[in-house]
């Protein structure tokens, strides 16, 4: 008797998964598909994209609110988005600002120390003895 082929395991491996997975959507995955079937990801990729369709069928139906949006969810979601690129516009912005006051206060910073040393150079003091 020949052992079934890759094709014929993913099926049945699909079939148990989608029974077992009833209310855990989260056990309906490629890897959990790939580790029953005895199959590899890239073989499930390369040679079984109706297996892989059928799975993300059963992934869809499994997970509620992921298929058929509706039109006010995605309208809210685009505007979300517009709100998140002005955000990044000003966050972006704020960081251009502070890196140039970073760049002044470290060429301040570098032009005080470079007085110091020269004044320090010009008092040429010694050490002040403590008379006893």
């Amino acid at each position: 008797m020949a052992a079934p082929s890759s094709a014929e395991r993913l099926r049945q491996a699909l079939v148990a998964l989608t029974a077992s997975a009833s209310g855990h959507p989260e056990r309906l995955s490629v890897s959990s598909l790939c580790q029953l079937a005895n199959v590899s990801r890239n073989s499930l990729y390369r040679y079984h994209p109706d297996m892989l369709r059928a799975l993300r069928e059963h992934q869809g139906r499994a997970v509620p609110g992921q298929r058929g949006r509706s039109p006010t969810t995605i309208e809210a979601q685009q505007a979300e988005l517009i709100v998140l690129r002005q955000q990044t516009k000003k966050l972006a912005t704020l960081v251009d600002h502070y890196y140039a006051a970073f760049r002044e206060a470290q060429a301040l910073l570098a032009r005080r120390e470079q007085e110091l040393a020269e004044f320090r150079k010009r008092l040429d003091s010694e050490p002040l003895r403590i008379a006893e």
